[in-house]
């Protein structure tokens, strides 16, 4: 597989030469290089609620973002990843985690299990001088010292840096790999040779990072999940909840931190324990806007998967999908009062071929979300996300092709 050259986004150019500095001057013999580069970085330091510190991504479009958010990258990672992936009560554990980062993740899992507990950890990182960072950084876990000395041994190794500084052992029950290149070289090569119980996808936002939400991405990583074990993600973007649904898996809404949800995927229904609620359905199903980011060829630039989605949302709307200005969909099989909105609505619904809320046509659609048939056709009870998303858009694709009629009468 060869993927393009391409600029992953990482964290800001400034952070990164510091980092690049103190690599120089340890190569050069300076011991103190770390902690001269410690001092360094306190300029970019963000600090955040739980006590921890996170950093500037660098721009795209003139546009930052935090790797973290405000609540701080080790109560996220608590409440995002490691509490819902149930990885308690297992004697040994497996756990994939995709831009890895400064290591908040891992740690955080450490800390949280059972000291008996043998885990093994797949640190995947484009980013060498981001991995790097972690040796600058402190944050409140106990269990940080041992990702840092992991990385230490691995840089050691690789002589990327020359010194030791780290004086504390990795338990014996721990087992640490990093992997620093494209998450996307990674998966292929650990597809087959591994599963896990737990997938922590933790990229920039997906419009900064799409590469790593594909559909095909997804569909790799599904191939990398035991049968009971969790994808967890920050995100609830549409299209990387589409791209979960198109590969099989069954999807609902993760932990909510502040007012920001994020999402869990998994091969077995009885792992998720919140659906997705009825109007994100209804958008992922039948709007544009759940068309999902796409690499067939696992090697598109960023850039490049951004375009192709817009230019297949373009092409979609009016003929295949709602457009998912005002949000038609959620308005289907609903009253909705005089007002230019209802306007806006039903000039959408028009362009399908439907002529109203309430028509027969709308009632089809959306009826796989309720749990006594609303369109007269005996429909069964649909009963979890997956599946009302794979019908609703069955139903769509029929209507718009003509293939089905919806007199009921």
């Amino acid at each position: 597989m060869k993927i393009i050259d391409y600029k992953a986004l990482t964290v800001e150019e400034k952070v990164l030469e510091v980092v690049r500095d103190f690599i120089r001057e340890e190569k050069k013999g300076n011991y103190n290089a770390r902690d001269h580069a410690k001092l360094a970085i306190q300029d970019y330091l963000v600090k955040t609620d739980d006590g921890s510190c996170t950093l500037n991504s660098g721009f795209i479009d003139g546009k930052s973002e935090t790797m973290h958010t405000h609540h701080g990258g080790v109560r996220e990672a608590m409440e995002k990843y490691v509490k819902p992936a149930r990885l308690e009560g297992k004697d040994s554990v497996t756990v994939l985690d995709i831009c890895s980062g400064l290591g908040y993740n891992a740690a955080s899992s450490i800390e949280y299990l059972n000291h008996d507990t043998e885990i093994e950890l797949d640190l995947v990182e484009i980013s060498k001088e981001t991995v790097t960072l972690s040796l600058l950084m402190n944050t409140p876990l106990k269990s940080y010292k041992i990702i840092q000395k992991a990385v230490e041994d691995r840089l050691l190794n690789e002589g990327i840096i020359r010194f030791r500084h780290c004086n504390n052992q990795v338990p014996e029950r721990i087992k640490i790999n990093l992997h620093m290149e494209d998450a996307r070289k990674t998966i292929y090569k650990l597809n087959g040779n591994k599963t896990y119980d737990a997938i922590f996808l933790d990229p920039f936002s997906p419009l900064k990072s799409p590469e790593l939400y594909t559909y095909e991405f997804i569909k790799q990583l599904k191939s990398l999940l035991k049968s009971d074990g969790v994808i967890l993600t920050y995100t609830s973007a549409a299209p990387v909840r589409a791209a979960i649904v198109k590969s099989g898996l069954h999807v609902g809404e993760g932990p909510a931190l502040g007012r920001s949800g994020g999402t869990v995927a998994s091969l077995k229904e009885d792992v998720i324990d919140k659906p997705l609620s009825m109007n994100d359905e209804r958008m992922i199903a039948l709007s544009d806007v759940g068309i999902p980011f796409k690499d067939p060829g696992f090697n598109g630039s960023s850039q490049y998967i951004l375009q192709q989605r817009d230019r297949e949302r373009k092409l979609s709307r009016g003929r295949t999908r709602f457009s998912s200005t005002v949000k038609t969909p959620i308005y289907l099989n609903m009253e909705l009062p005089e007002s230019r909105l209802r306007r806006r609505v039903l000039n959408n619904l028009k362009k399908m071929g439907f002529n109203d809320l309430k028509s027969p046509e709308a009632g089809y659609v959306v009826c796989p979300q309720y749990r006594e048939c609303i369109c007269h056709g005996d429909c069964r009870y649909f009963d979890n996300s997956r599946e009302r998303i794979y019908e609703m858009n069955h139903r769509l694709r029929l209507i718009v092709t003509n293939k089905i009629t919806t007199n009921y009468d």
